[in-house]
């Protein structure tokens, strides 16, 4: 499940990627009242983005933060992974965060790995190849990847 702090994340970064072309700084305010997103909530999201790099700010009275990177150059799985530190719906399926689950017997053999490995790998699959500019189109290859994830 999409935490609130993700879903907050990606909204901020998709706002801000629709005004990209505009290369202006866009103040947490606007932001805030735009996407329905608590002020100060937001204040803490935003800075974190910046000091992974996602964002560029400039402080003072005209300041405010902006993308980066092209909304292009962004991936949807990235923005997750920076903020949540995985993409695996259970840890014994992660790539990155992996744990043995204490009640598993024999991981080979267990069913719901199997099936959580395959709803991982689609995940995968659409997050990384879904860029901002890709999720603000509305004939993104999103639904492509999606449809793609869906088949494998």
């Amino acid at each position: 499940m999409l935490s609130k702090k993700v879903k907050y994340a990606l909204k901020a970064v998709l706002y801000m990627a629709r005004h990209y072309d505009e290369q202006r700084i866009v103040i947490i305010s606007e932001i805030s009242n735009a996407e329905y997103i608590p002020h100060k909530f937001l204040e803490k999201i935003l800075l974190q983005l910046k000091l992974k790099g996602i964002l560029e700010s400039k402080v003072g009275r005209q300041g405010g933060y902006r993308l980066s990177r092209a909304p292009d150059k962004i991936t949807v799985g990235e923005i997750v992974r920076l903020l949540e530190g995985k993409v695996a719906p259970i840890p014994c399926v992660s790539k990155f965060a992996y744990e043995r689950c204490f009640d598993c017997e024999d991981e080979k053999t267990c069913e719901i790995r199997r099936v959580m490995q395959h709803v991982r790998d689609a995940m995968v699959k659409i997050l990384d190849h879904t860029s901002l500019r890709d999720a603000l189109s509305s004939n993104s290859k999103t639904a492509i990847s999606l449809s793609h994830a869906i088949a494998v």
